[in-house]
C-alpha cells in the first residue's frame, strides 16, 4: 500500500506515524533516538513499519535547535557594510525579564567574535538607491581572509539590502570565486526586512546551521532514495528537503511546531475546540503553545537559545521539565528539578544504564504512576534502582522517600504551569477559559495536577499521545513565506498590489520547484501607529487600505486593551505565505461501546497518590467511546500513561480521546508530604 510517514525525532524516542492514503488506516510505533547520529534512529523507525510503497516522508528534526541551544555555531564569519563592524556588539538594549534582573544579567556572547567580522565598502540608502558603489577590492580581501583562516560558514548582511540586494549578490559572486568551499547565507534571502541587528543575527544563525542541516538531510535523502522528503518548519508548514537545505533557519522549531499543529488539529476536528492550550511533554523538556480560532499563534519575535530569530514561527514556550529532568539540591538546601536532563543516554536511574542522578521518571516509577516498563514491555525498568536513588536524595533532604518523589512531581508540575501562564495570563488571556491538549510521552502524567493548579476546565489526551507530533507532520501543508519591508503611512493600492504580486511570484516559484500545481496565497502585513517601535500583524486579503487599518485597530485593542482609531497607521512589512495543499488524515469515528470499562481492566498495582493503595490499571486500547473511569486509576498504552488522581474522571469520546475533568473535590487538594507545597512552588519559580 502507498503510505505517508511522519517521523519526529525527540531527545529520547523517535516517533513514527504512517497513514494509508487509500484506506486512511493509521499505524504508530516508536524507537529509541540516536543522539550521536539522528539519521540512524530515523531509518530504524521506518524499518519498523516494513512499508513496501512509501509515497512521502515528513520529518520533524531538532538538529538545528540543539546546535543553537548548545551554542555550537562553529567557526562563523560575518561580512557587513564598512563602518558597521560593531553592529553585533551594540545589539539591543533590552534586558530579559525587565530591569528587575538587570544587575545580575550578563550579556550573552556575540555569535561571531570581533576578529571574524570583515567589512566591505559600498552603501545603499533606505530606498535602495546607491550612495557609494560596491568596493570589489575590499570584498576580495575579506573573502581571501576567510579562505586562509579556514572559515567555511559566512553570513552576509549589508545595510538596506532588503531594499535592493545588488551588493549582497555581488559579494556572493566574489566568495564563489575566491572561497568556493564557503557556505554562504545572504540576508535578503533569509529575511528581507529592515532592522539590521535582527536581520544580521538571523542570517548568521542560518549560516551556522546550514552545514549540519545539509549533511543530515543528505544522509537521509540518500537512504530514502526516490522517496520525497519534507521537513517541518517553524511557521507551521513543511518544505521539501532541497528548499530546507537552502533556508535551514526555517527548521529551528521543527519538532515542537509539529506537536502544536497536531494538537490543534485534534482539538478542532475531534473535540471541536477552537481555543486550547497545547502541552507537549518529552524526555528533555515541555513545550507549550496557545491555539486561537483553530490555529497556533505565530510570532516573529522569537529566540532560540541566546539568538533572536525574526522568521515567522509558532509561538512556543519551552521549559526544562521533561521525564528526564534531573532532581537536585541547591546550595541553599532546597529541592530543584531541571533544566538539566539525563536525556536518552544514560537516561533516568530506572533505565539501568549507569545513571547517577534522580529524574522525574524515577519519581513516577517509584510511586507506581507508570508501569515497570516502557513501550509495552520493550524497555524494562529497574524500579529498585529508582527507589534507592530517591531514598538517598530524600535522606539528604531529611524527608521520607514518598515525600521526595511527590515533591519532585509537584515542582515539575509548577514548572509546566508557570510556562503555561507565560503564554496566557501574561498575554491577557484567562487560562481558565482554555481546555488543554496534553501529549508526548510524559505529557499526560501531570494532567490532573495541572487542572488543579491552573483551574483548567478539562484536559484532552488524544489517541497515541506519544506519537502526536509525528501525526501532526501529516496534517500540515507545504508552506513558503516571503516578506518585504515597505515603510509608509499612505500606501497606494496599485503599489501594494505590485509588491504582493512580486512576493506571490517568489512563493509560487518555490511551490513549483516542490512539484505543486495547485497554489494558494495568504497575504498579511505588519502595521503600527506612527512612532511605535513594534508592529501588529493583520490579514490583508484583497481588502482596501482603510479596511486593513480597521483590522489593525481591532487587533491592537484585542492585544493591548486600547487603540487610537484617529491616529495615522504605518505599514511596515508585507508578507505572503505560499501554500501547497495536502490531503489530511481524518480521525476515525468509533461507534459507542456498552458503557462498561471493566473489559479494559488488566489488573491492579500499588500506586501512591495520597497514600499507598491498590489501584486498578486499564489498557487504553480496550476502552470504547462512552466509557467513563473515575480515579484513582491508571490508564496505560504503548507510548504513554495517564495516572487518574482521586476526584478526577476520564471520558472516552467518539474519536477515542480521553477527556479528563475534576468531578469531586478531595479533602486535601495538595499532595501529601509537602504542606501546601509552598516550598515546592517557590523552588519551581526560582528554577524557572
Amino acid at each position: 500500500m502507498a503510505i505517508r510517514i511522519g517521523i519526529d525525532t525527540g531527545g529520547t524516542f523517535t516517533d513514527v506515524v504512517a497513514v494509508d492514503e487509500d484506506s486512511g488506516a493509521i499505524v504508530t510505533t516508536k524507537t529509541p533516538s540516536t543522539p550521536g547520529d539522528p539519521a540512524v534512529g530515523f531509518m530504524a523507525g521506518i524499518g519498523r513499519l516494513d512499508a513496501a510503497d512509501i509515497a512521502a516522508v515528513c520529518h520533524g528534526t531538532t538538529v538545528a535547535t540543539n546546535r543553537l541551544l548548545e551554542g555550537r555555531v562553529g567557526d562563523l564569519g560575518f561580512i557587513t557594510t564598512e563602518g558597521f563592524e560593531f553592529l553585533l556588539e551594540i545589539a539591543r538594549q533590552s534586558v530579559p525579564d525587565g530591569y528587575g534582573n538587570s544587575y545580575f544579567w550578563v550579556k550573552p556572547p556575540r555569535i561571531v567574535p570581533a576578529h571574524r567580522v570583515k567589512t566591505v565598502g559600498g552603501r545603499l540608502d533606505h530606498t535602495g538607491a546607491e550612495v557609494r558603489p560596491f568596493d570589489e577590492a575590499s570584498a576580495v580581501r575579506a573573502a581571501r581572509w576567510f579562505r586562509d583562516q579556514g572559515v567555511a560558514a559566512i553570513g552576509v548582511c549589508f545595510l538596506h539590502s532588503y531594499a535592493d540586494p545588488a551588493h549582497e549578490l555581488a559579494m556572493r559572486e566574489v566568495l564563489r570565486r575566491e572561497h568556493p568551499d564557503a557556505v554562504v547565507s545572504l540576508s535578503h534571502e533569509v529575511l528581507r526586512e529592515y532592522r539590521e541587528y535582527e536581520r544580521s543575527v538571523t542570517t548568521l544563525v542560518d549560516a551556522a546551521v546550514k552545514p549540519a542541516i545539509g549533511r543530515y538531510v543528505a544522509r537521509i535523502s540518500e537512504r530514502l532514495g526516490d522517496v520525497p522528503l519534507y521537513v517541518m518548519t517553524s511557521n507551521g508548514g513543511v518544505l521539501s528537503a532541497s528548499e530546507v537545505v537552502d533556508r535551514p533557519i526555517t527548521t529551528v522549531l521543527s519538532g515542537p511546531a509539529a506537536g502544536a499543529l497536531g494538537a490543534a488539529y485534534v482539538a478542532r476536528t475531534a473535540a471541536e475546540h477552537a481555543n486550547v492550550i497545547t502541552l507537549d511533554g518529552g524526555g528533555t523538556s515541555t513545550d507549550v503553545a496557545v491555539v486561537l480560532d483553530g490555529e497556533p499563534t505565530l510570532t516573529t519575535e522569537g529566540t532560540v537559545g541566546d539568538y533572536p530569530s525574526k522568521i515567522p514561527m509558532i509561538d512556543i514556550v519551552t521549559v526544562g521539565a521533561g521525564g528526564g529532568s534531573i532532581a537536585w539540591i541547591s546550595p541553599e538546601g532546597t529541592l530543584k528539578v531541571g533544566p538539566r536532563s539525563a536525556g536518552a543516554d544514560p537516561g533516568p536511574l530506572c533505565y539501568g544504564r549507569g545513571a547517577a542522578e534522580v529524574t522525574v521518571t524515577d519519581a513516577h516509577v517509584h510511586l507506581g504512576r507508570i508501569p515497570p516498563h516502557l513501550l509495552g514491555g520493550e524497555i524494562p525498568l529497574d524500579v529498585p534502582a529508582a527507589s534507592d536513588g530517591l531514598a538517598a536524595l530524600a535522606a539528604d533532604l531529611g524527608i521520607k522517600t514518598e515525600a521526595c518523589a511527590t515533591g519532585i512531581l509537584e515542582i515539575s508540575a509548577w514548572n509546566q504551569a508557570n510556562a503555561i501562564r507565560r503564554i496566557t495570563v501574561k498575554r491577557g488571556l484567562d487560562v481558565r477559559d482554555f481546555p488543554m491538549v496534553a501529549f508526548g510521552g510524559s505529557g499526560p502524567l501531570l494532567v490532573c495536577r495541572l487542572i488543579d493548579v491552573l483551574g483548567l476546565p478539562s484536559a484532552i489526551v488524544p489517541r497515541d499521545p506519544g506519537n502526536l507530533s509525528a501525526f501532526g507532520l501529516l496534517t500540515v501543508d507545504v508552506r513558503s513565506e516571503y516578506v518585504r519591508t515597505r515603510v509608509t503611512r499612505d500606501p497606494g493600492p496599485e503599489e501594494l498590489e505590485e509588491l504582493y504580486a512580486e512576493l506571490e511570484a517568489e512563493a509560487g516559484a518555490a511551490l513549483d520547484r516542490q512539484g505543486f500545481a495547485e497554489h494558494r496565497y495568504v497575504r498579511s502585513a505588519d502595521l503600527r501607529y506612527h512612532g511605535q517601535a513594534f508592529e501588529v500583524r493583520v490579514p490583508v486579503g484583497r481588502a482596501d487600505v482603510a479596511e486593513v487599518a480597521a483590522r489593525f485597530h481591532d487587533e491592537h485593542e484585542r492585544l493591548y486593551g486600547y487603540c487610537h482609531r484617529g491616529d495615522p497607521v504605518e505599514w511596515v512589512n508585507l508578507r505572503v505565505a505560499g501554500v501547497g495543499p495536502i490531503v489530511r488524515p481524518e480521525p476515525p469515528v468509533r461507534p459507542p461501546g456498552d458503557g462498561d470499562p471493566s473489559r479494559a481492566r488488566t489488573g491492579a498495582r500499588r500506586v501512591f497518590f495520597d497514600d499507598w493503595a491498590d489501584v486498578p490499571v486499564y489498557a487504553r486500547e480496550r476502552l470504547e467511546p462512552g466509557d467513563v473511569l473515575t480515579g484513582p486509576a491508571v490508564i496505560e498504552e504503548f507510548g504513554s500513561t495517564l495516572p487518574l488522581h482521586p476526584g478526577f474522571s476520564a471520558r472516552v469520546d467518539g474519536h477515542g480521546n480521553l477527556v479528563v475533568t475534576r468531578w469531586e473535590r478531595t479533602p486535601t487538594s495538595e499532595w501529601s508530604g509537602w504542606p501546601r507545597h509552598e516550598a515546592a512552588r517557590v523552588a519551581s519559580e526560582e528554577g524557572e
